[in-house]
């Protein structure tokens, strides 16, 4: 099973529970899991996080292997439906459609979708009358699992002991 990250759970964890200055372990565990091919992420999260200029945007630019590309002709294929899908909502503001459809949660789900993924991020379902697109939403609809980063630690069993 391969986890793909999307690029809150990096943001989320550089600002609060694994900032990189006290908790380096956790950043380490990311290049374990993905040296054992238990995660990675997608190229479009690579391009917004490299976009930055802190030490996330450091760490993931030393790091553009850990990043799938989104090339494949079956992803591709899949991205299609999935933009079609979203684009066809009723009911969504299309700011909220078009914003969705510019960043990288789209090619997230379709990569997912194509390789057997799961998604991590730290987005939660809208109701179905929301104006919002949310990933796991996305998700439902085209029977991509998803969890938040401490589903995944839990399931990887992650460790952050201090050592003597």
């Amino acid at each position: 099973m391969m986890y793909l990250l999307d690029a809150n759970t990096y943001i989320q964890a550089k600002k609060l529970h694994y900032q990189m200055g006290f908790c380096p372990a956790y950043w380490s565990w990311l290049d374990l899991q993905y040296k054992n091919s238990l995660l990675a992420s997608i190229q479009t999260v690579h391009e917004e996080l490299a976009d930055g200029d802190d030490e996330l945007s450091e760490w993931v630019k030393d790091r553009k292997e850990h990043f799938l590309p989104v090339s494949r002709d079956e992803i591709q294929d899949q991205f299609s439906h999935v933009a079609q899908y979203v684009a066809e909502l009723k009911g969504k503001k299309p700011e909220f459609v078009a914003e969705f459809l510019a960043k990288a949660d789209p090619w997230l789900v379709a990569t997912a979708a194509v390789i057997g993924g799961t998604v991590v991020t730290h987005e939660v379902p809208v109701p179905e009358n929301s104006a919002k697109v949310k990933i796991p939403n996305i998700c439902g609809a085209f029977g991509v699992p998803y969890i938040i980063t401490f589903q995944l630690l839990n399931r990887l069993d992650a460790k952050f002991v201090l050592g003597q």
